[in-house]
């Protein structure tokens, strides 16, 4: 499922247009980003956590070339469903 499916989905689920829907789903999208480029964990209730967590220099392997590359301390982002998520997935 891409972001245009998500936004066809609930446009169908809240009955309103797809041209109305779509700059919402895009708004929270950013406000998820936005939200983590400062740092801020984001809890929504029900689904789960975003979070954002550096990751060390490593070094790492050019599976080409056997090369050894440096790969430099980065901030990742980090989800983590929540309980109730995972017990609808069957977890």
């Amino acid at each position: 499922m891409n972001k245009r499916d998500v936004v066809d989905a609930v446009a169908a689920r809240v009955g309103r247009p797809k041209t109305e829907v779509a700059p919402a789903v895009d708004a929270v999208f950013n406000v998820i980003t936005e939200a983590l480029q400062h740092g801020e964990k984001v809890a929504i209730s029900g689904f789960g956590n975003f979070d954002v967590r550096r990751v060390a220099e490593r070094t790492a392997r050019n599976p080409r070339t056997g090369e050894s590359v440096m790969v430099p301390a980065h901030m990742a982002p980090k989800f983590k469903a929540s309980s109730a998520l995972r017990e609808a997935l069957g977890h």
